[in-house]
């Protein structure tokens, strides 16, 4: 019984919850989910757009970690993530204590991406959440860097893409960009873990 209490300590669930525009943002959320699966101990993501995750909102407080995505425009969330962001009031406080983190693309390098991230946070912490930072070094600002290097755009609140306006997301955001998103769906996953294998260890003490 203690061995298969264990194993469903292990298996812990993050939701990723995104709005794309032209596909961008979305290519993200896969590495994420990615990222996800890769820390091991059954862990899976499931992907929701915005849309579909307010007509399943009632099913996101199963989850044990929620990762938020959508791209910056004019310096700010998507409108259609800035929707589902106020329709989670239907369930303010169902996701208290729960880990959140998350991602942003735009075409610029820059584009105030940050502001995103501030939304995406403040928004967790509006429900209570616990927002997991990125965890890489700053890369790409050194003349040993380059655009291939783990979080190139060198954020830490959040992972930070960029994708060019004329490629189609088959060829943007690049490798590194979504590398940094599968590395911050395995840093969640694993918190998650942790924090799941901590309850464990407290209810059965």
């Amino acid at each position: 019984m203690a061995s298969l209490q264990q194993n469903e300590a292990n298996d812990v669930s993050v939701a990723v919850i995104y709005h794309s525009g032209q596909g961008h943002t979305e290519v993200l959320a896969h590495s994420i989910a990615a990222g996800v699966t890769s820390s091991g101990g059954g862990a899976h993501a499931v992907l929701f757009d915005a849309e579909t995750a307010i007509a399943r909102i009632g099913e996101l407080a199963q989850f044990d970690a929620l990762i938020f995505g959508c791209p910056t425009y004019m310096g700010s969330v998507s409108a259609n993530f800035k929707f589902f962001m106020e329709e989670t009031r239907l369930v303010r406080g169902a996701w208290r204590d729960k880990l959140a983190a998350g991602f942003t693309n735009s075409a610029s390098q820059s584009g105030d991406k940050l502001n995103t991230l501030l939304q995406l946070s403040v928004f967790a912490a509006q429900h209570g959440m616990l927002w997991v930072s990125l965890g890489l070094r700053a890369g790409n600002n050194s003349t040993l860097g380059s655009v291939g290097d783990l979080n190139r755009l060198g954020s830490f609140l959040g992972a930070m893409a960029q994708s060019n306006i004329d490629q189609p997301p088959e060829l943007t955001p690049p490798e590194s960009d979504r590398e940094t998103a599968f590395s911050l769906g395995a840093r969640v996953a694993g918190l998650a873990r942790q924090m799941r294998l901590g309850k464990h260890a407290i209810a059965v003490a």
